[in-house]
Parts: C-alpha cells; sequence; structure tokens
C-alpha cells in the first residue's frame, strides 16, 4: 500500500527537526563551553564551519546512497552520525569537538537530499513550494527545541547532559523511522555504487543549468546570513545587551518560531502569488532589513523591541529554504531531483562553511558583532536583486494559482 503524503511529510519533518537541533546545541550553549573549555564563544563560528565542511561531503554523497540503501536509511544513517558527533564532543576536548562537529555535518548532509526524494514522489506540483516549506520548518523548529530546551537542560544535568539527552533523542527517531522503511524504501537498489568516485556528478548538473546555478549561488549567500545570525545571536544578546543565557535562548527561539511562520507563509504566498524568484527577493530585501535593526539595538532597547526585531529577521533569513529547495527540485531534470538537491545544498553548506567564520573573525577584528551583522547581508541582497533580473531562464515560473486551468 503506498504511504500517504501527509505519513512521508510527517517523518522527514522530525528527521529534519532532530539533525538541526543537533547542530545548534554547542552553539547555543557556547558561553557556557567557552568558560569550560577555555575557547573563546567566538570561535562558535569555527564549529558551525566545521558541521558544514562534513555537511558538504555528506550532500555531495547522498544521492548515490539513496538510490542505494533507500531514503528512510540514508535518513537513519545521518541520525546515528549526528548522535555519534555529539557523544564525541562530551568531553569538551577541542579536538574531539571537531571531530564531533565534522561528524555532525556528514550525518546532517543527506537529510534534505532523502527527504527531496520522497517528496517529489507524493507532492502534486502545485502545492511543491508549500510542502516543501513545512518540511524545512524542521530546521526552525529543532532552533527552537535547542534555543529552549538546551539551557534549560544545561541548568537541570550540565552541559554535557544537554548534548547526551539530544543524541538520545536522534537514536530514537532513527529507531521509530524504521517502522516505515520497508514501504517508503522499496524504491533502492542495492547494486548502485555509492563510492567517492562520483562526488563531480551532483555539481555538474547544478552549473550545468543556469536557473540551478543561480538559485546554488543565492543559497550560499542566505545560508551565510541565516548561519552567522543563528551562531553568534544568543552570544551577542549575552554579551552586548546583558541577557542571561536562558533569556538570549529564548530569544532565538522566538526568532526560530517566526521561521517556521515564514516558511509556511512564504511557501504558500510563492505557490499562490509571487512565484519563487520574486518570493526569494522579497526575503533578500527583509533579511537585509532584519539585520539592520539588529544592528542598531541600544544596549538597554526594550525586550519587545529585541523580540519583534528576531521574529522579523527569522521570519525572512529562517524562512527561505522551502522555497529554493522546491524550485531546485522543480528545476531539476525527471528523477534526478535528490541529485540536484545534493549539487545545490553543496552550495548552500559552503555559506555556513564560510559565513560564520568570516562573521567571527570581522567581530574580532573590528570589536563589535553589530557590524558584523550588517557587512555579512550585504552579499545576500545583491545577489537577491540578480536573481530578479533572470526570471525569463526559469521553467513553469508563474504560480500555479496564476494558470488557466481551461
Amino acid at each position: 500500500m503506498k504511504a500517504p503524503a501527509s505519513a512521508v511529510l510527517g517523518i522527514t519533518l522530525a528527521v529534519q527537526a532532530l539533525v538541526s537541533a543537533a547542530a545548534l546545541v554547542v552553539p547555543v550553549l557556547a558561553p557556557v563551553l567557552s568558560a569550560s573549555t577555555g575557547v573563546g564563544a567566538e570561535m562558535v563560528g569555527l564549529y558551525v564551519a566545521l558541521i558544514y565542511v562534513g555537511a558538504m561531503a555528506g550532500s555531495l554523497t547522498a544521492g548515490n546512497w539513496v538510490v542505494r540503501l533507500g531514503a528512510i536509511r540514508a535518513s537513519q544513517c545521518g541520525l546515528a552520525l549526528c548522535a555519534a558527533g555529539l557523544l564525541c564532543s562530551l568531553s569538551g576536548q577541542v579536538a574531539l569537538l571537531a571531530v564531533g562537529a565534522l561528524l555532525l555535518g556528514l550525518g546532517y548532509g543527506p537529510i534534505t537530499p532523502a527527504s527531496s526524494h520522497l517528496l517529489i514522489r507524493t507532492t502534486p506540483p502545485h502545492r511543491m513550494s508549500f510542502v516543501f516549506s513545512v518540511k524545512q520548518t524542521g530546521v526552525p523548529l529543532g532552533g527552537v527545541l535547542a534555543g529552549m530546551l538546551a539551557p534549560k537542560l544545561e541548568i537541570a544535568v550540565g552541559w554535557r547532559g544537554s548534548l547526551l539527552v539530544t543524541a538520545i533523542a536522534c537514536l530514537a527517531c532513527a529507531a521509530l523511522a524504521q517502522l516505515v522503511r520497508a514501504e517508503l524504501d522499496a524504491d533502492r537498489r542495492p547494486g548502485r555504487s555509492a563510492l567517492l568516485g562520483d562526488l563531480r556528478a551532483p555539481l555538474a548538473l547544478i552549473f550545468s543549468r543556469r536557473p540551478l546555478a543561480l538559485l546554488a549561488i543565492v543559497s550560499l549567500c542566505f545560508s551565510a546570513v541565516q548561519w552567522s545570525y543563528s551562531a553568534y545571536v544568543v552570544t551577542y544578546l549575552h554579551e552586548d545587551l546583558a541577557y542571561t543565557l536562558v533569556a538570549a535562548g529564548m530569544m532565538l527561539s522566538l526568532g526560530q518560531v517566526a521561521g517556521v511562520a515564514g516558511r509556511l507563509f512564504w511557501g504558500w504566498c510563492s505557490d499562490r502569488y509571487l512565484g519563487p524568484v520574486k518570493t526569494l527577493t522579497v526575503l533578500a530585501l527583509l533579511m537585509t532589513l532584519g539585520m539592520l535593526v539588529l544592528a542598531l539595538l541600544p544596549g538597554n532597547a526594550p525586550a519587545i523591541l529585541v523580540a519583534l526585531s528576531l521574529m522579523v529577521l527569522g521570519a525572512a533569513a529562517v524562512g527561505w529554504n522551502g522555497v529554493y529547495l522546491a524550485e531546485i527540485a522543480r528545476q531539476a531534470p525527471v528523477g534526478r531531483a535528490s541529485l540536484a538537491t545534493g549539487g545545490a545544498l553543496t552550495c548552500t553548506f559552503l555559506g555556513v562553511v564560510l559565513g560564520p567564520p568570516i562573521f567571527g573573525a570581522m567581530a574580532t577584528l573590528m570589536g563589535s558583532y553589530r557590524v558584523a551583522f550588517i557587512l555579512i547581508v550585504l552579499p545576500a541582497l545583491f545577489v537577491g536583486l540578480a536573481l530578479a533580473t533572470q526570471r525569463r531562464h526559469f521553467v513553469a515560473e508563474k504560480p500555479a494559482a496564476k494558470v488557466s486551468t481551461a
């Protein structure tokens, strides 16, 4: 019996939320880990970069692993690798934190190509942006979990206990996914090679088609903004605005909740009204506005103003991914959505590899997180506006609601 679309969406959403929470636990707890390990909190950018170095490798190989093992098995392997990465980090030693970050990335990388492989088979074309956006709400939902629960768990059981609980949750999700594995992985091809020799294929596909290449470049700049904001906002609020760690984590969660709502709204808006390219351009403008407001907050800013600025920024800087991934799947050749998604995500993850360390370097060099917030968003603004001039190259750009049914 064919699995209902709602079941496919549910399992892919749960997996995405947990791997995203796993990736953000250490950045959220950065001030505490800094005191424990002696490493400056500004080095969290390098930790995030290492995660996404691993994620780049994971996404490049994901297409073949999905075909050979099945999308659910690939997701289970990703969850197990994330758990292993968190367990490595329990020591608090810098070298093992680095190894843990790489393992987290290797687990994170295959998740989205695997989910795209499943969703493209069960989603009507006129609902793709919205359904992919629903699945991608797992990323900010993971941020909500990390922002709300990690600081509280740290108080109750210490930062090591917080990491351990997250690792156990990843393993539990992997075990539950086994219940639907036989049905959803029925299309796997066990004889397919999954070695590293075909790493060029995803990128070759992306850069052989202008729409895919343009989207990949936009995602590089957008992801640099998203993860610089996500990785540093807790430390910024803690150090510059004198928030407690718990209060700063709650503010991060508000922004991530807005990201959840933003992903749903922008997916719906893209399908019904603007289309994906116009939607991405609007998001570039909004994330620029949000970063400017965040950077200009005075030290005694009212909590409501801080919350509103983070919600606007979260809705834009965290809300773009579903529209982007749906358009990658739409522009990909038939049957090659997971391969195209893996190639595109390599560029997306490169933005995360480069963005937070560059942000941290700028903040250190200039002695200001505020200036770094402004500088990191400028490339995203430029490429978002440039994308709007290239709409003619996109296939089926018009939203479904605007297309005649005659």
